[in-house]
């Protein structure tokens, strides 16, 4: 059984956005119609967004009172109901089983690290459902596709990366993620 993982593309990680990547909205509008076309090859599609909490720095995950160092600390992005953590309008969701939300009150950049509405986590909801392989796209190769693929191969799900549906804060380091995730066990599919 497989399924597909949609990561964080959502309107701050897109341009424009608090920490937009170049070719984000891109992204959504190509995984839309990658799910009008391939939807039916899976078996349940989850999607997650940064739902991080108003008013805090979530656990030292936003840079309050000081600058972001882009490593671990970030501008204030992806608040809880703000336009800025909706998904991107050219995201088709209508296919997604399963809406996941991580980072409340905490950094967090897998999807892993997140739950659905009813509090079950990813690992769960796939091993439920008999997910054994999934596919991966979304945004950022470089930070939380590389995090949710690395958790996706350690809870032994066999990982690709659709690599035509992602996109990377800067191309060296989403190069370095692919190479990584590939000697973890990961497979790279255009």
């Amino acid at each position: 059984m497989r399924g597909l993982l949609i990561v964080d593309i959502q309107n701050d990680f897109t341009e424009g956005g608090a920490l937009g990547v170049t070719g984000g909205a891109q992204v959504a509008r190509d995984v839309s119609t990658y799910l009008t076309t391939h939807g039916d090859n899976y078996d349940l599609v989850l999607a997650s967004r940064d739902w991080h909490d108003a008013n805090t720095d979530n656990g030292g995950h936003f840079a309050i009172g000081g600058a972001p160092n882009f490593v671990d600390k970030w501008p204030v992005h992806c608040v809880a109901g703000s336009k800025g953590a909706e998904y991107h309008p050219d995201l088709d969701t209508s296919r997604v089983d399963v809406h996941i939300k991580k980072g409340q009150g905490e950094p967090s950049y897998s999807m892993f690290e997140g739950v659905s509405d009813d509090g079950k986590t990813v690992a769960d909801i796939l091993d439920e459902q008999g997910i054994t392989e999934v596919d991966v796209v979304g945004i950022a190769t470089d930070h939380c596709v590389r995090a949710s693929v690395i958790d996706a191969l350690g809870a032994g799900q066999g990982v690709t990366i659709l690599t035509d549906l992602i996109a990377a804060v800067a191309q060296d380091t989403g190069e370095k993620a692919l190479e990584e995730l590939v000697s973890r066990g990961a497979t790279l599919h255009k």
